[in-house]
């Protein structure tokens, strides 16, 4: 079984207070559970579709401890800071 990355896209970004204090709680809740994030920030290049707002990809050592991350309460407690103040997706996809 490989890794599982995180790939966090956002779409709009509303409330930048809101988004920075969200980050700072959530790395270390992403941490805890065993993420390394592996890039972040805005785009240098865009393509097709995308939009050129903040990518964040973190590398967790299954697809199963990157969900547990997610699905963790400590990480809901973070994520409703973001609360109308971002519009993002975020996938969890098996390494190869």
């Amino acid at each position: 079984m490989g890794k599982g990355y995180w790939v966090a896209t956002y779409r709009s970004v509303s409330d930048p207070e809101a988004l920075a204090k969200y980050a700072a709680s959530a790395v270390q809740i992403l941490e805890a559970h065993g993420g390394r994030a592996l890039a972040r920030g805005k785009p240098a290049r865009v393509y097709e579709a995308a939009a050129s707002q903040r990518c964040v990809i973190i590398e967790f050592e299954s697809v199963a401890a990157a969900i547990a991350a997610y699905e963790s309460k400590a990480y809901a407690q973070a994520r409703a800071i973001l609360h109308g103040a971002v519009e993002r997706e975020i996938q969890i996809i098996e390494g190869i």
